[in-house]
Order: structure tokens, then C-alpha cells, then sequence
């Protein structure tokens, strides 16, 4: 169960391949579903803790602003190692060791009083935290096919919006027990407890790839799913080669995967550009009293939830496994709601067009995700993934938060509100190149059968 390395297990009957294999799926997403959700709650749990750190430990603006960013960066970058380290590792050991470390240094964070142990613990969080998606969308990609992948990606896609609401119930529990004099053990050590009881949890329940579990591959079971890049002409077996090599070989040198990559770049930079300053331009630029700020917060974050859900099973029905097009409606849509956004004056104009926003950005960003696990092999999806969670944090979340600032500071709001419509529009001209990549692999695969 501990092997952090891929293991094979005994190969199961030929009778019992069906039911085994519907059982073990379920197994496996409900495995990372709840492993993913519960990597929110050793995150956002610092998010809620800020208070208390500036008022106990006396920490001042900026250096809660700096490990709020250290901790960011550093997931930035670890996503990027961390996700191509797992296509060569056991997916469900892989994450569950992840979130038992996040668990760890947040009982360490339970017990620090020093800005600098603070810094250290709260990096070191950061990379932990990459620890999670990599394996999540191996599981994905290795146990369903393209026809359902949306509708089950979308499943996934709301595990962190269901964790990051969580965080406050819970930790508002551990308040009411331990009260606000032991704020550290409510706001870290309560969470850590529920992490690790999910870290046995993905132990018990997860899974490796079929072959692991001793099944036919997806490919076997399902004829046409048969991945069309062919890696028959290197020199060295996929099996062979190091993580390293994969990487180079099947995502640096694929075009695809640069494009879905630059797709969720500009989705981030929109994301955070409008979710880190909406509280500040409401309330100075629009003059909203707190109370309408904070439902128009909710609404911004909420409404992802219902909108995702129905995107998966649009792209899967209707738009017949085509991920792109979906995203270029949703990012044209939210084109004209920032615009709606920024030049509406009444309250209620304001927060439809900010819920739109909201309901709608995280689609193309969940579209993406699908995306990257269709234009490379299902061996090398968490170095694909890596290279979009790298790009999107480091790149796309810093467009949208200090480059907006360094904006609005210099030319006023009209000019982050340019900004962010121009990376709405650039986000849609990689949308449009990813689907025709993604329609030139169709092509290839058709004339394969």
C-alpha cells in the first residue's frame, strides 16, 4: 500500500473484468474527489487564520502579503515538478503522502510564534501542496474514456470549491470547542487531524492504473481510445525513460500542449484579476457597503459550482468531446460581463455581472484541464499537467494581481480593465489553436481505425 513506485498486482479473472473495473473507477475518483478537497482544507485554512496571526503575533500587512505569495509561488512551482514526477510514481501514494506532509506542517505552523518559521513552514506547504493534481487527472485519464471525461473532470473540478467552503465550518467548529485563545490549534492542528483521517482514506479507496490493479489498460477495454501519438520510433520504451525525459519528449516538444497550457494562462490571469481586487473596487470605486461586497464574493465563487457541472456534460453531449468551443463561448460571454462589470453604476448590475464572471470562468479553466489529457499520452498527463499548473500560477496568477496592481497604480482601473479584456481575447486565440490541434489528432486517429 506504502510503495511510492508503480506496482502491479495479480491480474484479475476474465469474469470478473466488468464489475471489477466499473467498481475500481469509482473507487479511484472518489479517491482523489475527496484527496483533492481535503488539500484545500490544510490550504485555505492560513486564508482564515490572517486575523489572528496580525493581531497575536503582531505581523504587519505586507508580511502576511508575503507568505500569502511565498506560499503561492512556491505551489506554482511545485505543481510543475511535482506533477511530472507523479507519471512515474503510484497515483494514490503519491497524493496521500502530499497531504499527510500538509498535515505535518500545519501541526508545525499549531505550535510556531516566529515570522521566519512561519515563512518556511508556509513554503513548505506550498510544495506539499503540488503534490495533488497530478496524480488526480492520472487517475482520470487512465480509468474513463473521452465520452464521459467531461462529465467526470467537472466532478473532480468542484472537489476544491467544495473544500474551499468547507474550511470555515470547520474551523468555526474547532473555535467553538477550543475557543479563541487557542487559535492556532482551531485554525491549523483541527484541520490537520481531518487531513490525515483523509489521507487513509485515499490509501484505502485509490488506485493505480488499470494494468496496475491487474485490469486491461483503457485502451483494451475501449478500442477507441487508443491514444493516436505514436512513440513507437524513440529509443527508449515509455517505461524506460525518466520522468525527465518524458517531459521533453512528450510535452515541451507538443505544440498542444503549449497552447492548452497559454489557454489557462490568460484564465487565471482573469480569474485572480477579478477575484483579488473585487473587494477593494467595490468598495472604493463603486462604494458597495460590506455587506453587498461580501454577497457579491459569494456569488462570484459559488456559482462555478452548478455552471462546471453542466459544462462537463455539455462538452461530453453536445459538443461530442470537443473542449474548446465551449471555452471560446464562455470566454467571449465574460468579454462583454467585465466590460458590463466595470462601466454598470447600480448594485445589482454589478454583482450579475460579477456572478457571471464567476459562474463562468472556471469552465474554460476546467476545459483545460480535460483538454491537457487528450493531446498526450496517458503516460506523460502529469507532466502535461505540470507545465499548465506551472505556467497558469506563476505566470497567469501574477498577471493578474501584480501586474494589474502595478497597472491601476500607474494609469487607474480603466487601464486594469483593458488589461484583463485583452487576456480575455488572448485566452479565446489559444482556445481556437487548441481545437485545431485537438481536431488534427481526430483526424489521425480516424484514419488509424
Amino acid at each position: 500500500m506504502l510503495n511510492i513506485r508503480k506496482a502491479t498486482v495479480a491480474k484479475v479473472l476474465p469474469d470478473d473484468i466488468p464489475a471489477t473495473y466499473k467498481r475500481y473507477r469509482i473507487q479511484a475518483l472518489m479517491s482523489v474527489f475527496l484527496g483533492y478537497l481535503a488539500y484545500y482544507i490544510v490550504r485555505s485554512n492560513f486564508i482564515l487564520s490572517t486575523p489572528y496571526l496580525k493581531e497575536h503575533l503582531e505581523l504587519s500587512a505586507t508580511q502576511i502579503g508575503f507568505l500569502s505569495s511565498g506560499m503561492l509561488i512556491a505551489y506554482g512551482i511545485s505543481k510543475g515538478i511535482m506533477s511530472s514526477l507523479s507519471d512515474k510514481m503510484s497515483p494514490k501514494v503519491f497524493m496521500a503522502c502530499g497531504l499527510f506532509m500538509c498535515a505535518v506542517v500545519n501541526v508545525g505552523l499549531g505550535f510556531s510564534s516566529m515570522f521566519w518559521v512561519f515563512v518556511v513552514l508556509i513554503i513548505c506547504n506550498g510544495i506539499f501542496q503540488g503534490m495533488g493534481v497530478g496524480p488526480s487527472f492520472i487517475t482520470i485519464a487512465n480509468w474513463f474514456p473521452k465520452t464521459i471525461r467531461g462529465r467526470v473532470t467537472a466532478f473532480w473540478n468542484v472537489s476544491h470549491n467544495v473544500g474551499g467552503g468547507i474550511v470555515a465550518p470547520i474551523v468555526g467548529v474547532a473555535f467553538a470547542l477550543v475557543g479563541t485563545e487557542h487559535w492556532q490549534l482551531a485554525s491549523y492542528i483541527f484541520p490537520a487531524g481531518i487531513a490525515v483521517l483523509f489521507t487513509v482514506v485515499i490509501l484505502i479507496l485509490g488506485k493505480g492504473t488499470p494494468q496496475q490493479e491487474g485490469l486491461p489498460s483503457l485502451d483494451e477495454m475501449i478500442p477507441e481510445e487508443k491514444n493516436v501519438i505514436d512513440h513507437s520510433h524513440y529509443a527508449l520504451a515509455p517505461e524506460d525513460m525518466t520522468a525527465y525525459q518524458i517531459f521533453y519528449t512528450f510535452v515541451l516538444k507538443n505544440k498542444n500542449a503549449w497552447y492548452v497550457s497559454f489557454v489557462d494562462v490568460f484564465v487565471y490571469m482573469v480569474r485572480f484579476g477579478v477575484i483579488s481586487w473585487l473587494p477593494i473596487y467595490l468598495l472604493t470605486v463603486k462604494h458597495f457597503s460590506k455587506e453587498e461586497m461580501s454577497i457579491a464574493f459569494l456569488f462570484f465563487e459559488w456559482a462555478a459550482i452548478p455552471s462546471t457541472l453542466l459544462a462537463g456534460w455539455l462538452t461530453d453531449k453536445v459538443f461530442k468531446g470537443r473542449r474548446m468551443p465551449l471555452a471560446i463561448i464562455c470566454m467571449t460571454i465574460i468579454f462583454f460581463c467585465l466590460f458590463g462589470y466595470w462601466k454598470s453604476e447600480s448594485v445589482m448590475m454589478i454583482s450579475f455581472f460579477a456572478a457571471t464572471v464567476g459562474c463562468l470562468i472556471y469552465v474554460p479553466q476546467f476545459l483545460a484541464s480535460v483538454q491537457t489529457m487528450e493531446i498526450v499520452p496517458r503516460f506523460a498527463v502529469g507532466s502535461a499537467v505540470g507545465l499548465r499548473g506551472f505556467l497558469s500560477y506563476i505566470l497567469g496568477s501574477s498577471l493578474g494581481t501584480i501586474f494589474f496592481g502595478v497597472m491601476v497604480d500607474k494609469f487607474g482601473w480603466h487601464a486594469g480593465f483593458y488589461l484583463l479584456m485583452g487576456g480575455a481575447v488572448c485566452c479565446i486565440v489559444f482556445c481556437i489553436l487548441s481545437h485545431r490541434g485537438a481536431l488534427e489528432l481526430e483526424r489521425k486517429a480516424a484514419a488509424l481505425r
